[in-house]
């Protein structure tokens, strides 16, 4: 896809699951390249909220019993025992580094897709906003999602390629994979079929 154009009044940024339950370390769902890209995130929010552009989060959480877990039950064992993303507590809360302002909105969300069954859409819309920007984790799952979520509701998106981190898979069927592999395979999916990528720093000078 072309190069990015981003237009601030009709660009919002959208920082992805960036919880203390899987940025921190020791956390029951934790993917340690997570708190790699908190830099990278907190550059793009710097330049986002300097310029007055909307900021969002999403945060992926469930209910106290698990009424809204449907599969995540059977795909995530902690997440079936209320030992993470449980709604209310301070695992479920987005990373310190990483804290929301006043009037940032926090997108609470139940699947990958942060569009799905949430009012983000709502949101942007009321915003008029047109373009989305894409930063979190991870990118193979819940960034992917998003993008994938936002052109099938009419929205372009800019993925921020190291402002977004993925996991090791193991070995389930299909082989292993490493962090960085399955990190470059979403990217390349993404660059086909939904997203333009952008870097960090490119994001930063196209806003200056």
């Amino acid at each position: 896809m072309s190069s990015p154009v981003i237009d601030v009044d009709r660009t919002a940024v959208l920082v992805i699951d960036m919880q203390n339950d899987f940025v921190e370390e020791g956390a029951p769902l934790e993917f340690p390249e997570g708190r790699r890209v908190v830099p990278a995130i907190q550059k793009v929010l710097g330049a986002a909220r300097s310029r007055k552009m909307p900021v969002l989060h999403a945060a992926h959480v469930h209910r106290p019993g698990g009424a809204d877990m449907g599969v995540h039950r059977e795909l995530y064992p902690p997440v079936a025992a209320g030992e993470a993303l449980v709604d209310g507590e301070r695992g479920a809360e987005i990373h310190p580094g990483l804290t929301p302002l006043p009037g940032e909105p926090v997108i609470k969300k139940h699947r990958y897709n942060a569009f799905y069954a949430t009012d983000l859409e709502l949101i942007l819309r009321g915003l008029g906003v047109e373009t989305v920007v894409l930063t979190g984790m991870t990118t193979e799952c819940c960034v992917l999602g998003t993008a994938r979520g936002a052109l099938e509701r009419g929205f372009r998106s800019v993925v921020v390629s190291d402002a977004c981190a993925s996991c090791d898979y193991p070995d389930l069927g299909a082989g292993p994979m490493p962090a960085a592999e399955m990190h470059l395979a979403a990217l390349r999916v993404m660059a086909l079929t939904s997203s333009q990528l952008i870097a960090t720093g490119e994001f930063l000078a196209r806003l200056s």
